[in-house]
């Protein structure tokens, strides 16, 4: 009987083995059972504010409207990862105040904290004035916010954006010969590892993109104009892909902001 329990025992551990060495599986695993981590925080901008305008994902102003509705972060170099960690959601809670709730609030990484606490500490969150005041015991955000800087927990969760499609932002800077673009609000692990896009005239033919800064890529045409339509592949940091198609129409304009039918 025993040798049999060890049996099933060395099959079970075998198995599980077997998964987290598929490519790909580890990662799954590890976002399942990630347990919280201890970060620094601090806050920028006006109390009750998104902190500042622009930012190095390039979401601009946008960041004070819903989805994000001011619930934003910048994330030190460790988690911004030169803007792979764009749109990115994590859960936040304080406890070593005594003005802190312990109850988590999620934020989403909208931007770079380069300097200062953000260097100082592995891990450190510049959280909007409306994320920071939304962590502590109710009628207590201004204790907290005058505390300035606050040791939290965090973790990384997925981003769920109820009823918002993925929006494809043109740069202003785009044309024939250019396509640059601000992808947002993808749900899910909300970051992106890869940006494909495909021309009416090479149907089948997926051309890389380029990161050209946060969350805006680029793609440079080596040859004749572009021809749109243009369809759109994505692929998440976990290895998640999603297209969406003839998302940016004939008769495109730089500026403009075109929604997706899809998202995660």
């Amino acid at each position: 009987m025993a040798s049999k329990i060890r049996l099933v025992s060395c099959f079970v551990a075998f198995a599980v083995l077997a998964c987290l060495l598929r490519p790909g599986a580890s990662v799954e695993f590890h976002r399942k059972l990630q347990s919280w981590s201890t970060a620094g925080a601090t806050w920028y901008g006006a109390p009750l504010g998104a902190g500042t305008d622009g930012g190095a994902c390039g979401y601009q102003n946008a960041v004070d409207q819903p989805p994000f509705s001011s619930m934003i972060a910048a994330g030190s170099p460790s988690i911004f990862q030169d803007g792979e960690g764009c749109g990115s959601c994590y859960q936040v809670k304080c406890t070593g105040h005594a003005s802190c709730s312990s109850t988590p609030v999620t934020v989403v990484l909208t931007d770079l904290c380069p300097a200062g606490a953000c260097l100082a500490e592995p891990v450190h969150f510049d959280l909007s004035g409306t994320a920071f005041g939304a962590m502590p015991n109710p009628g207590q955000a201004d204790q907290l916010r005058a505390a300035g800087h606050l040791q939290i927990q965090y973790t990384r969760v997925p981003c769920n954006w109820q009823g918002v499609d993925i929006t494809f932002k043109v740069d202003g800077g785009s044309n024939t010969y250019y396509l640059a673009m601000l992808v947002e609000y993808e749900s899910g692990d909300g970051e992106l590892r890869g940006v494909e896009f495909m021309q009416s005239g090479a149907p089948n033919s997926w051309a890389p993109m380029e990161r050209s800064w946060g969350a805006v890529w680029r793609y440079n045409s080596p040859g004749p104009a572009l021809q749109a339509p243009f369809s759109v592949r994505l692929n998440s940091g976990s290895g998640k892909t999603l297209v969406a198609t003839n998302v940016i129409p004939a008769g495109w304009k730089p500026g403009d902001t075109y929604r997706s039918v899809v998202n995660y």
